[in-house]
């Protein structure tokens, strides 16, 4: 199982890696600043984007391409919603008292609405790392 799992992980080449680095480390730290400057919710700690956008998330997204839409979002919310809880478990995430997530969903379904928002990085990160990949390898043949 576990062969499984590395195989696809192995197998991606190192310039998709960088394009994934390239999309989810700069995303990270813009949903942080925007959490922290709305008062919804805010790592801890800065380095924090680079181990849950890029040791965590990069290889699920690997792991998740080219399944279809419903099916990363369904396996995004399981690792969205194991990493939201552990976040505000072990406090290395902050949630702002009275956010606009609590008042619109109530305290009690912060993490949940949470995570359900961000398990669409899995298949939209996908997409658009896809995307971009498509363009610079294609860009990188023809030159």
């Amino acid at each position: 199982m576990i062969q499984q799992i590395i195989r696809p992980l192995k197998a991606t080449p190192l310039s998709l890696y960088l394009i994934y680095l390239a999309v989810y480390i700069p995303w990270g730290f813009g949903m942080d600043a925007f959490g922290t400057w709305a008062e919804i919710a805010k790592f801890n700690h800065w380095w924090q984007v680079f181990t849950c956008y890029g040791l965590y998330m990069i290889p699920i997204s690997i792991l998740l391409k080219g399944k279809s839409f419903l099916e990363q979002y369904a396996y995004g919310l399981i690792a969205m919603g194991l990493l939201e809880f552990g976040g505000y478990y072990f406090e290395t995430s902050y949630a702002y008292p009275n956010n606009i997530v609590e008042e619109f969903f109530g305290t009690r379904n912060f993490a949940l609405g949470m995570a359900l928002f961000f398990a669409l990085y899995f298949p939209l990160g996908n997409l658009v790392v896809g995307k971009l990949h498509q363009l610079l390898v294609r860009k990188a043949i023809n030159d």
